[in-house]
């Protein structure tokens, strides 16, 4: 029998429940052994001295996109242009460091931030990038602009350049078939290795038609775990419980779209969008269409679960779980833990029936950050009363719906310090919530969002997954100072300088 040294970590802070004033820990064979004082550490193979560094729970992203996060990193990001002319000078520099046959990769574009929102023509594109094959998505990555070479190929007219639902997922789908196995896997690998040096250990990554392929899906399974984070792969395909079992993941949930985005006004809502043509946005399920889904899900033993936005969208899901609950009782939907991702616009009857049907809101505070308040994307969609009404995280974890923390990366960035900051400190006040409470959303909720119930806290007999961090902001309550002072200042980020997963290290400052 192989022997699996054993590792004391020394000299340090760690924020535990179980032991909230140790200063060291045990690791063996992948879980915690021993946590208390240093003094009474046991003896070990090795000791690792922390130098008064803190130590927590590492982070779970419950809501990734490995291929367009990694390509992001090392490509196009549109991020910070403000105008049109600002998007196409980024694709001529960029497109002509590309080889001539390839697609040109970018995105995070978002013209609500625009002065002047128009986007750029099919032909300034095609010139900008001197007639190559061109996929931009837009920071919801539910539209993109496409140039003709690449519309063409996808049986579109060529006319019009902005693409949405199921033209984009058309587009898109020939952008990404375009990559290699090697390409692909290497933005695999860059996306898992940025979340191990932020002190993320695990991530969920949401695939299914529309956003990935079943190769994409496997390629990011098979890196799970080896020296970088763990990954739980979501399958969104309405009936595809059994492919996603199949697949090897978790359950046939995440991006199964119920409805489109706020971005692209294709989310589907009570009301019109102020903006743009009007309209109520587009709904692609049906309550009866839902609850067979689930259904299948029940049978074939996997989570189930949907991407909903938009308040009608989440009516009709909710509904679907209402129609099986009636069918094979509300203890059985309950013990599914199944969920819904996003979560945007939804009312206090509404979080009531998610609590009912035990339904686990994956959930990206970001976007309130980014999107939220009276003056932004939110607002020129939907109007200043009903933007501040968006995503009331707090007011589900105030009722009881569980909770798991992401990203939607490459929709926003993996930053999951930012993501507690987002929940904690939103733009509607209303709706705050505690650090403590936004950080074991980040971090336990997301690992049991997945179903798995031992990781996400420091306690003996759990999991030693856990991350190590210089504090230069100070410490308050055993979790570093993140919220600003009354002067609107915040504290400097923690940095991370380890990564523990399963007793593993993945990332080494």
């Amino acid at each position: 029998m192989t022997h699996t040294p054993t590792v004391l970590y020394d000299n340090g802070r760690f924020y535990s429940a179980a032991e909230p004033r140790a200063t060291a820990m045990l690791v063996r064979d992948g879980r915690i052994a021993w946590l208390g004082d240093s003094g009474d550490a046991p003896s070990a193979d090795r000791r690792v001295d922390l130098e008064q560094t803190l130590v927590t729970p590492a982070f779970v992203d419950a809501h990734l996109h490995a291929t367009d996060t990694g390509l992001a990193i090392e490509g196009l990001d549109l991020s910070a242009v403000r105008s049109r002319a600002e998007l196409l000078d980024a694709v001529s520099a960029f497109a002509a460091t590309r080889p001539a046959g390839g697609v040109v990769h970018g995105h995070g574009w978002d013209e609500s931030t625009w002065a002047d929102q128009g986007v750029p023509s099919v032909a300034e594109l095609d010139r900008a990038a001197g007639g190559r094959r061109v996929y931009l998505s837009q920071a919801s990555v539910h539209s993109a602009l496409a140039s003709p070479a690449l519309l063409d190929a996808a049986g579109l007219p060529t006319g019009e350049g902005l693409v949405k639902e199921q033209d984009h997922h058309a587009v898109r789908a020939l952008a990404l078939d375009d990559l290699t196995p090697e390409q692909r896997t290497a933005a695999q690998r860059a996306a898992l290795t940025r979340a191990a040096s932020l002190g993320i250990a695990a991530v969920h990554e949401c695939g299914g038609p529309g956003t990935s392929s079943e190769a994409d899906l496997t390629s990011v399974l098979a890196l799970s775990g080896q020296g970088l984070p763990q990954v739980f792969g979501y399958w969104g395909e309405l009936g595809g419980a059994l492919k996603a079992k199949e697949l090897g993941a978790v359950g046939a949930a995440g991006d199964l779209y119920a409805d489109g985005a706020l971005g692209s006004r294709t989310a589907s809502v009570r009301e019109p969008f102020r903006d743009g043509h009007g309209g109520c946005g587009e709904a692609f399920v049906t309550a009866e269409q839902a609850a067979e889904h689930l259904l299948d899900c029940v049978t074939v033993g996997v989570q189930g679960g949907f991407h909903a936005i938009g308040d009608a969208a989440i009516e009709t899901v909710l509904e679907g779980f209402a129609l099986a609950a009636k069918s094979v009782g509300v203890d059985v939907v309950r013990q599914g833990r199944h969920r819904v991702e996003h979560v945007e616009l939804i009312d206090k009857a509404m979080i009531a029936r998610m609590v009912e049907f035990g339904v686990v809101a994956s959930v990206q505070p970001v976007f309130d950050a980014l999107w939220g308040g009276p003056d932004r994307m939110y607002a020129q969609r939907l109007g200043v009363e009903r933007a501040m009404a968006s995503n009331p995280i707090g007011a589900m974890h105030a009722t009881g719906v569980q909770l798991a923390f992401g990203s939607d990366s490459p929709v926003t960035a993996l930053d999951p310090w930012a993501v507690v900051v987002a929940a904690a400190a939103p733009r509607n006040p209303v709706y705050r919530m505690s650090v403590r409470a936004a950080f074991a959303a980040s971090t336990r909720g997301g690992w049991k969002a997945a179903l798995v119930d031992d990781a996400g806290v420091l306690a003996p007999g759990r999991a030693a997954t856990f991350a190590v961090w210089d504090t230069p902001g100070g410490v308050r309550e055993g979790l570093p100072d993140l919220l600003p002072d009354i002067e609107g200042v915040f504290p400097r980020r923690p940095v991370c300088r380890r990564t523990v997963l399963h007793g593993e290290t993945i990332y080494e400052a």
